[in-house]
């Protein structure tokens, strides 16, 4: 097994004076964004590039993580049986275990084959669909819990309790970044509000705060704090940091043991670096009128979302080893009105993610970025009538026992789908996948071994996938 460290960590007691240097070109106000106190008793990280265990087929990854559960048999995974008994009583073997759900519900949407590989998409997914030689989707996904949060937090971190890394805190840990001037995980969250769980989504957990995601905002400056509250000068900034750089060194220089100290020194400087290098990566104006159309931008309902998709390449392109694109609270959450929510969701993100996908492909950046979507869970097959719902505003409650995520890019073989739910979706019958194997599969394409990418905590080497008899899932991998 392979803990990635760098130096001994040493105790200090001058975190003061650190802080008051940090805010001589505004470091201090950013310190909560890269949580400059260290944890104690850790080792000296950084974020410096890293060799993985093994030849990598993605050198990034892009999460569009659909919070609240999107509806499989709507979307992903067709039942023909479904529809056609639509209304009746669910048959015994396939029942669910909560009483809302009332009787089979189908689906109005249509599905349709695309492209040479035949797979089928719901007239609702459009232009995804157009990318399905690109697309392995899994359909037999299986979750632990039917909560909301419990589950986020198993697709995130692996396990159904708070307070672990997330899924690109690890590859932070394990990569670093090619860019010292941007983080190596970025999250891109709604600006129309926080997405259910908020910054646990990209937290590091007890990683070294380092490790965390940096959230970026879509609207206006990218990183609060980041830009001074006076104008000064180019020239001023630079005698400014300047003046910091020789402080810290003098202060390092008389205290050679205290090697936390130029870790910090780091942070406070990727800090400024970011001042000019984030704006930039961010500054989707520089985009062409036909780049900014084909993201949607000049669509209210796809705006917000094309913007974060256009963000996100902008991001990869420049380095960043992770980005996370959240949607406010949980609006794939369709306990009522499912056609209508459903319809929603997909009118806002379809156009957008076809868009990032084309995009890449045509930069010559999808070879090498792992696209991953997908959401906590499913929805049931069955119809929920919560709050008196009546016929014709069915919804569907939370499905954890089957339901359907997709990959493209970063060497997954695309064209195809794998696994498969029982005749009603109800179960995962085929290839049953767990979190923990899509985990594994996602640090195999990062070119780390799920076993031996660890980190000592506790006195326990942990991992992503715990305890799990976790697979890299062979069949998806071009």
């Amino acid at each position: 097994m392979i803990e990635i460290t760098h130096r001994e960590h040493y105790e200090i007691s001058r975190r003061q004076t650190l802080k008051q240097m940090g805010a001589g070109f505004g470091g201090a106000m950013l310190a909560s964004l890269l949580h400059e106190e260290t944890q104690a008793g850790t080792k000296i990280h950084d974020l410096k590039p890293r060799m993985p265990m093994h030849e990598p087929r993605a050198k990034a990854v892009i999460q569009l993580f659909m919070h609240g559960g999107p509806s499989q048999v709507d979307l992903l995974d067709p039942k023909p049986l479904l529809n056609k008994h639509s209304g009746e009583t669910p048959p015994a073997t396939v029942a669910d275990d909560e009483e809302r759900t009332k009787y089979l519900l189908g689906t109005p949407f249509k599905f349709h084959q695309h492209g040479e590989s035949g797979t089928e998409f719901s007239d609702q997914l459009p232009e995804i669909a157009k990318h399905a030689d690109k697309i392995a989707v899994i359909r037999s996904m299986v979750g632990e819990h039917r909560n909301h949060e419990h589950s986020i937090w198993l697709a995130q971190t692996g396990l159904i309790i708070p307070g672990r890394p997330t899924l690109g805190s690890w590859a932070a840990y394990g990569l670093g970044t090619v860019n010292q001037n941007l983080p190596a995980y970025v999250a891109l969250p709604d600006p129309s509000g926080p997405s259910t769980d908020g910054a646990r989504n990209w937290s590091s957990g007890w990683l070294p705060p380092i490790y965390q995601g940096t959230a970026f905002k879509s609207n206006g400056s990218p990183v609060l704090n980041l830009q001074p509250t006076k104008s000064i000068s180019s020239n001023t900034r630079e005698r400014k940091l300047d003046l910091l750089r020789t402080l810290n060194q003098k202060h390092l220089d008389r205290h050679p043991k205290e090697l936390e100290l130029d870790a910090r020194i780091n942070n406070l400087e990727l800090a400024a670096r970011m001042q000019l290098a984030a704006t930039d990566a961010v500054d989707i104006t520089r985009e062409t009128a036909a780049t900014q159309e084909a993201y949607g931008l000049n669509n209210k309902t796809t705006q917000s979302y094309g913007k974060r998709c256009l963000m996100a390449r902008r991001l990869v392109e420049r380095g960043v080893r992770f980005v996370q694109i959240m949607m406010s609270g949980q609006p794939w959450d369709t306990h009522t009105s499912n056609v209508a929510n459903t319809k929603s969701c997909c009118q806002q993100t379809d156009g957008p993610v076809g868009a990032l996908l084309t995009d890449l492909e045509q930069r010559g950046l999808l070879d090498s970025t792992l696209v991953l979507w997908g959401g906590e869970f499913g929805r049931t097959p069955g119809a929920e009538l919560r709050g008196g719902a009546a016929k014709g505003n069915e919804g569907r409650d939370h499905h954890p026992y089957g339901f359907s995520v997709w990959m493209a890019g970063g060497g997954i073989r695309g064209g195809q789908t794998y696994g498969s739910t029982d005749d009603f979706g109800y179960r995962s019958v085929v290839n049953r996948t767990q979190y923990s194997d899509f985990h594994a599969t996602v640090l195999h394409q990062l070119g780390f071994n799920h076993k031996e990418l660890v980190y000592e905590h506790n006195g326990r080497n942990e991992r992503l996938t715990d305890v799990y008899d976790a697979h890299v899932i062979r069949d998806l991998i071009s």
